[in-house]
């Protein structure tokens, strides 16, 4: 688990963030995923191996960025703006950490506005659980760096497709209910049922541990 020196005393929905440890933003996507996978991660730490696809994804975002050093902003719908790549956050109100793919910063004074952009390895409409994961880093980039991040970016590396979205307050709500649902499950360290979609343990690294889903 990733530790923090201070203990932090905060509210995130029902459950207080005192406990001294932060749950992963991408976290948000192995839950909606099937939640087992998040809670083996924590309470069985150190046994996932880094898969062949795992680590082609790290490989073609680290492409992507050199790219996209040398493109405008416009298919982002900006004409203008500074990049930020990779930035670290860490949010003790929320109670969680997160790497920002990139951050395009616009404006100055009351005008500065900040547009987190997920580079994402997928052909397909990003789910929900993609967007609450954007709205979280809109979240945290507000609370760092003190400027509002009203809309953010998922970019879909193989089909090169950019797609903005809004990050209204139910998208913030249901973020930051997940979040409580991620942190509650591991606390009390209380196995979740298995994905109803049998079809993806199939392949799962930690089908091993899972002896109902044989």
């Amino acid at each position: 688990m990733t530790t923090i020196t201070d203990t932090v005393t905060a509210e995130a929905g029902s459950l207080r963030v005192d406990d001294g440890w932060l749950v992963r933003v991408t976290d948000l996507k192995q839950y909606a995923y099937c939640p087992r996978v998040v809670y083996y991660q924590y309470c069985l730490p150190g046994v996932r191996p880094v898969t062949y696809k795992m680590q082609a994804g790290i490989d073609a975002q680290d492409r992507v960025e050199e790219l996209e050093k040398r493109r405008s902003l416009r298919e982002y719908g900006l004409e203008e703006g500074k990049r930020h790549f990779n930035i670290v956050l860490t949010s003790a109100r929320l109670g969680c950490t997160a790497q920002v793919d990139l951050v395009v910063e616009t404006g100055a004074g009351t005008e500065r506005r900040l547009l987190p952009v997920d580079f994402k390895m997928s052909r397909r409409e990003p789910g929900r659980h993609f967007r609450l994961q954007l709205a979280l880093y809109g979240m945290m980039l507000e609370e760092a760096w003190l400027a509002p991040a009203p809309e953010g970016v998922i970019y879909l590396i193989p089909v090169k497709r950019t797609l903005r979205f809004k990050l209204d307050k139910r998208l913030r709500t249901d973020a930051e209910s997940m979040l409580v649902a991620i942190r509650t499950m591991v606390m009390q360290e209380r196995m979740p049922p298995p994905t109803p979609q049998r079809s993806r343990c199939v392949d799962c690294e930690f089908r091993r541990f899972c002896n109902d889903t044989i």
